[in-house]
């Protein structure tokens, strides 16, 4: 089981989570981009799952297929056949999640954080969404940290798989704090601006996403960090990762 190294004063870097793998080489979600982010040095992988037609988990950011593939199509409205035969680029097609799990369990020292979207919550439903990914997940369990925006989503994940959980916020207010700490989730995502309070101290890390510069990356370790989320992994890992 991976233990990820708490900061907490502005002189220590934060840890970083390679943000839908390294998107700066490769198509984003994607097991290139995954295991690319790995071999870099980078302990910590994030990224999206989103369900087809026949409720097959897939690793996708979007409900639609558009942006990624160029193909207008939502994801809900296709099969995992359908889905995997349409290139992201030469020969890359989207991942199951059943595809990334095997690919994560070459890297056992690796935390994966799996955000369930939101989409496929409303489509499908929390308990069978949730079931289906803790199933697929159950290789690499050890290591994983379900997490969404969706606050039902990563309860039901607690509490009827004992996954760890990590909340991703869109509010930052005593009620939101309040909440928190009734979920006392393993981590807390949040996006924010660099200067402000400190961040709530509680059971959690925090994981501040969206951080693309070692000045922000500090910053934020400044109010209390612990872990950084970036696209602009090879800029931040040379400066805050070096190796020996």
């Amino acid at each position: 089981m991976t233990h990820l190294t708490h900061c907490h004063h502005e002189h220590t870097a934060p840890a970083l989570v390679a943000h839908r793998g390294d998107v700066g080489r490769y198509p984003e979600n994607t097991l290139m981009s995954i295991r690319a982010a790995l071999e870099a040095g980078v302990r910590a992988v994030e990224f999206d799952v989103q369900f087809t037609r026949d409720e097959v988990p897939v690793v996708l950011h979007d409900a639609n297929l558009r942006r990624t593939t160029g193909v207008d199509a939502a994801v809900f409205d296709l099969d995992v056949d359908r889905v995997q035969a349409i290139e992201i680029a030469a020969g890359v097609t989207v991942p199951t999640l059943a595809e990334m799990v095997a690919e994560l369990r070459a890297w056992p020292d690796a935390t994966a954080f799996v955000e369930i979207k939101r989409a496929s919550l409303r489509r499908f439903g929390i308990g069978p969404v949730v079931e289906r990914v803790l199933s697929e997940l159950q290789p690499v369990m050890l290591n994983a940290v379900v997490i969404s925006f969706d606050r039902d989503a990563i309860d039901v994940a607690r509490r009827t798989g004992g996954a760890r959980i990590g909340w991703v916020l869109e509010a930052w207010d005593d009620a939101v704090r309040v909440d928190a700490g009734t979920l006392a989730p393993e981590y807390l995502f949040c996006d924010l601006p660099l200067a402000g309070d400190p961040l709530w101290p509680g059971p959690w890390q925090w994981v501040v996403y969206g951080v693309q510069t070692v000045e922000a990356a500090m910053a934020m370790a400044g109010r209390g960090a612990d872990l950084v989320e970036t696209m602009a992994l090879g800029v931040l890992l040379a400066a805050l990762e070096p190796r020996a």
